[in-house]
């Protein structure tokens, strides 16, 4: 749960004192092994101020990385687990450029900060008047308030206060302290939210597991990975998104780099034999049910109708790949003496469609070689199909 932070602590923490605290503060290692050691240290030194600067020390080593320049910033440990990594922030914020907005569920201000840098107005809005406090000091640590002054208000999210914005919301995802996709038990309840901007345009972050199917959503659901893991969905309303798209996956690179494709795109594809290659595409684009359109724009295909991996004869630039040396049916013992005769050591294991436990299986291999491989074991129709491979990342040089 972590630590309770206060108005006070939140004071006390922004001001010269809590600054010059927090930098000493720093120096500790704070790791399991020096705990108790650090923990007196801090107290004997600041009393009942340790428990606040101990937690913003840690918190801050987390967001470094998550959350860019936000090294002056301050976090609840719930509100950081939330907090929308940079890049994707900037990403949602690029989507809404140029309009007025309003987070009803600002928190600690991490979408701020990226709103403010592209929208004429801001306003943020949240019931915790702790995290209102931590907001307005991060928007003046990430000095983008000298141009654009975000307005913070503390207001309920199902009780609009804002006219002509679009609307931006991030409902916590904790019911009773676990994490929960359903939508009916995120706080503010998504049902609710929804009807309660039902004429507004209005997007929401979501967590990529969420039960889409539960929703009556007329717009548009992106799924957003960065660096090839999922961060989360996003519902987009009629409004802020293209004539026709329902489905979108979008995927960042911490390079800058960004794809995306939509059901728009066209996703007739051919049905060959499993060609050179497998390739396992983003999360984003399985999560987004978008596999079929992205074989299509790379001229790829299914190595069975059901399953999310791809084949064919070359790998789309800057994606990794797996080159097939051998295929075979799923028999441990056959499938052990192959790997021995390849001298194989590493060795990963991707699975779809059967169930195989990898960890497990790579144990009863007792694999002793030097050379990595990689299994891509699924099912082609009703066989269940072990390929050997090596991985490679095309370059597209």
């Amino acid at each position: 749960m972590g630590y309770g932070f206060s108005r006070d602590d939140v004071d006390f923490l922004s001001g010269a004192a809590g600054r010059a605290a927090l930098a000493e503060v720093d120096r500790l290692e704070l790791t399991a092994a020096t705990h108790l050691r650090d923990l007196e240290h801090v107290r004997r030194r600041y009393d009942a101020a340790a428990g606040a600067l101990i937690d913003t020390v840690r918190l801050r080593r987390r967001a470094s990385r998550k959350l860019l320049g936000a090294g002056e910033w301050l976090f609840t440990d719930d509100a950081l687990q939330q907090a929308t990594p940079t890049l994707v922030a900037r990403h949602r914020a690029r989507r809404v450029s140029g309009r007025a907005v309003h987070d009803v569920t600002c928190s600690i201000g991490a979408e701020l900060v990226e709103l403010a840098r592209v929208c004429p107005t801001v306003i943020g809005s949240d019931l915790d008047d702790v995290r209102l406090a931590m907001a307005a000091g991060n928007l003046a640590a990430a000095r983008t308030t000298a141009e654009r002054a975000v307005l913070l208000v503390r207001a309920d999210a199902l009780r609009p206060v804002s006219v002509g914005t679009v609307v931006i919301a991030d409902p916590a995802r904790r019911a009773e302290g676990r994490r929960t996709n359903d939508p009916a038990a995120l706080q503010p309840p998504l049902p609710d939210l929804l009807s309660a901007y039902a004429t507004r345009d209005l997007a929401v972050k979501c967590a990529p597991g969420l039960d889409f199917d539960r929703l009556d959503w007329a717009g548009e659901i992106e799924v957003v990975s960065l660096d090839g893991a999922v961060r989360e969905a996003c519902l987009w309303s009629l409004g802020l998104t293209q004539a026709g798209v329902t489905r979108r996956a979008s995927v960042l690179s911490s390079s800058g780099a960004v794809f995306e494709l939509t059901d728009a795109d066209a996703d007739e594809i051919a049905q060959r034999p499993p060609g050179e290659w497998i390739i396992d595409p983003d999360g984003a684009v399985v999560r987004a049910g978008l596999v079929r359109h992205y074989a299509a724009k790379h001229g790829l295909w299914q190595l069975d109708p059901r399953i999310a991996y791809l084949t064919g004869d070359r790998v789309p630039d800057g994606v990794r790949g797996f080159r097939v040396i051998d295929r075979m049916e799923l028999r441990e013992k056959t499938l052990r003496r192959e790997l021995a005769r390849r001298d194989c050591g590493a060795l990963e294991i991707l699975v779809r469609g059967v169930d195989v436990d990898p960890d497990a299986l790579r144990q009863r291999l007792k694999l002793r070689g030097d050379q990595p491989y990689t299994l891509v074991i699924t099912r082609i129709g009703r066989a269940a199909t072990v390929f050997v491979c090596t991985a490679h990342r095309a370059t597209g040089d």
